[in-house]
């Protein structure tokens, strides 16, 4: 009897652990990420996203990342933008809240989508119709590999700053200001 109690309290223990793990994200192979900006005015724009690694793959242009199709730009979770202050993205006007981020990746140029449809998991894009905006991105070359993807807000003035895209050799470039 002992020993059936001690097995049972064994497997439990160990579906436990296995269920906190699940639930612990930054053991995911592609963690979470954060990056924010605040404004000289104390509003800010904050980028949730899970971050994967190149590991050796080639990423844009094939089979991870294809060109002309909507990427979630990230992995896990869909990667969500949340802004505090009235702001302008590649000279279109977006409204204080919550969006969904997503692009479309091609060689020599990058669409960035911002989704009014929060909440989706991963892929799930909900389509032109939740979209507030589509603005081209500057894409260029790294000085060097970038093995993380990452996602930046570099400030360019107290009411400007760059969103920044960058992972294996591509960096992906929109100009975001409060108006």
């Amino acid at each position: 009897m002992k020993k059936q109690f001690f097995l049972l309290a064994a497997l439990a223990l160990a579906v436990a652990g296995l269920a906190l793990a699940q639930t612990d994200k930054s053991k995911r192979p592609s963690p979470p990420a954060t990056t924010e900006y605040k404004f000289a005015d104390g509003k800010s724009v904050k980028i949730d996203y899970s971050s994967p690694r190149m590991k050796g793959r080639k990423i844009f242009g094939a089979v991870l990342v294809p060109y002309g199709k909507i990427w979630r730009t990230g992995a896990n979770e869909a990667t969500s933008f949340v802004t505090t202050a009235n702001l302008t993205i590649g000279g279109k006007a977006v409204p204080a809240g919550s969006y969904t981020l997503f692009t479309i990746p091609n060689e020599k140029s990058w669409t960035l989508i911002l989704s009014k449809k929060t909440g989706e998991w991963g892929t799930d894009y909900p389509g032109e119709a939740e979209d507030l905006l589509r603005v081209e991105m500057q894409v260029s070359a790294t000085a060097a590999p970038v093995e993380t993807f990452t996602i930046a807000l570099d400030g360019t003035g107290p009411k400007s700053a760059t969103l920044r895209l960058e992972w294996e050799s591509t960096s992906a470039t929109v100009a975001i200001a409060q108006p």
